[in-house]
């Protein structure tokens, strides 16, 4: 089991940033990658960003050149840095860990950006 835990959601103004983390616990050792996935109200979720146990990343077209992932091994802990938020990026944001088994998720942290 792996439990995953976010934060450094909040109201931001249009053109600022904020940093999401996501810490994991359990068996960390399984993780083969994490994502962030968001869904704002009335849509389904997205995958933001995605980052493999080898460190490649991937985006969203929509957050590209805006939002880094990463991720501290030592930590457990997966990072999300958003900048020049838009009012579009106003979301629920989820931490996910996959494994060879399951796929976990974390509690969600809102992001609301306002114009």
């Amino acid at each position: 089991q792996v439990q995953l835990v976010e934060s450094g959601g909040g109201l931001v103004q249009a053109g600022g940033s904020l940093r999401l983390s996501c810490v994991a616990s359990g068996n960390t050792i399984s993780i083969n990658a994490f994502g962030w996935f968001r869904q704002a109200p009335g849509k389904q979720r997205e995958l933001v960003a995605g980052i493999s146990s080898g460190a490649r990343t991937n985006y969203a077209d929509s957050v590209k050149g805006r939002f880094t992932i990463s991720r501290d091994n030592a930590k457990n802990t997966v990072y999300l840095q958003m900048n020049s938020l838009k009012p579009e990026d106003t979301a629920v944001y989820y931490c996910n860990a996959l494994n060879a088994l399951e796929s976990y998720w974390g509690q969600g942290t809102q992001v609301t950006v306002s114009s």
